[in-house]
């Protein structure tokens, strides 16, 4: 029976999302409708999608970079930078700039065009702030476009970072509002919602999305899409993570997402967030060669370059330059 697609008013979620100007509103069963199709023609109608407003073969390389690892307040129940957690993990201080420097100008000349800097802070304090926007102009000075992930935002201290020269701010959702006690109870979903507003009030592009893995339903999955397909703008940068296990955290024993679910959500994030970079993200490193070219057939067309994402793995640039090329995929060289 062929899945019916129309897009309906979307339904209250945890509070009223504004609908997105295009494509939206989507509501939860819309979504699950595209999650649902045959494999083939979900794949085909993402990649339709993405070349309608994407040049074929074009692949933004982002690099990310812990500037502060460790000791963070928070339990999300994923993260091995917990303090709560056994994972190894130590806690560090926040680098100094001219080590971000030569981190930033190293993953330019490897192809880089964004550098994300992330640290391990609930919210950055207004100092923290301060030292942060000294960090993202020194790596805006080289001509790359600068990504921060902090924790929760006030209105000025996202207007600070902006004024410093930040382009992306990242605060991702994670998951549905109905599944989200579920992985963090240390902040709430309207505490994530209110940062991103914060943000966009600056004039921050946002970059925000999830993660697939964490003993989430089908349900949930879609619940996630909907919630970022119906912000207003949705994301300019939507980041699909598949579950990092790592040994120590809550979700170490998480059940492996199957690898056609995670391409899945890939095609219905670029369905419905048709101009997003839609970021092939956490995970690349479990799911071979094959799986990435599939992600990158259903509209993936940016990853996370270099060979370590904040404290867990990732495939080392020479890895995913020979992806790359055996793919026939390019490196945007926008910045």
């Amino acid at each position: 029976m062929t899945a019916t697609l129309e897009k309906t008013q979307p339904v209250t979620l945890h509070r009223t999302v504004p609908p997105a100007a295009a494509p939206g509103p989507w509501s939860v069963q819309a979504i699950q409708a595209l999650l649902e199709l045959p494999f083939m023609d979900l794949v085909y109608k993402a990649q339709t999608v993405h070349r309608e407003h994407f040049p074929a073969g074009d692949i933004e390389l982002a690099t990310l970079l812990s500037v502060k690892t460790g000791g963070c307040p928070e339990n999300c129940g994923y993260c091995p930078q917990a303090a709560e957690f056994d994972t190894g993990v130590e806690a560090g201080k926040l680098m100094a700039v001219d080590e971000v420097l030569r981190a930033a100008q190293a993953a330019k000349d490897a192809g880089a065009t964004r550098f994300c800097m992330g640290a391990a802070w609930r919210a950055p304090k207004d100092r923290d702030v301060e030292k942060v926007a000294e960090l993202v102009a020194a790596v805006k000075g080289l001509g790359l476009q600068t990504c921060a992930t902090l924790g929760m935002l006030e209105p000025q201290q996202a207007t600070q970072l902006k004024a410093a020269g930040l382009d992306y701010y990242n605060h991702n959702l994670d998951t549905a509002p109905e599944y989200y006690a579920d992985v963090v109870s240390t902040r709430t979903y309207q505490d994530r919602l209110d940062t991103l507003a914060s943000v966009r009030s600056a004039g921050i592009s946002v970059c925000c999305g999830g993660i697939v893995g964490m003993g989430e339903t089908p349900v949930h999955r879609a619940g996630l899409i909907a919630q970022l397909a119906n912000l207003d703008p949705y994301p300019e940068s939507v980041p699909i993570n598949s579950l990092v296990r790592v040994p120590g955290t809550p979700m170490a024993d998480a059940d492996p997402v199957d690898p056609f679910d995670f391409v899945r959500m890939i095609a219905v994030a670029r369905i419905t967030m048709p101009k997003a970079r839609v970021r092939l993200s956490a995970g690349r490193q479990q799911m071979g060669d094959a799986v990435q070219a599939l992600c990158f057939l259903a509209g993936a067309n940016s990853i996370f370059y270099g060979d370590k994402l904040l404290v867990t793995g990732n495939p080392d640039a020479d890895a995913d330059t020979r992806l790359l090329q055996t793919l026939g995929l390019k490196a945007s060289m926008a910045a």
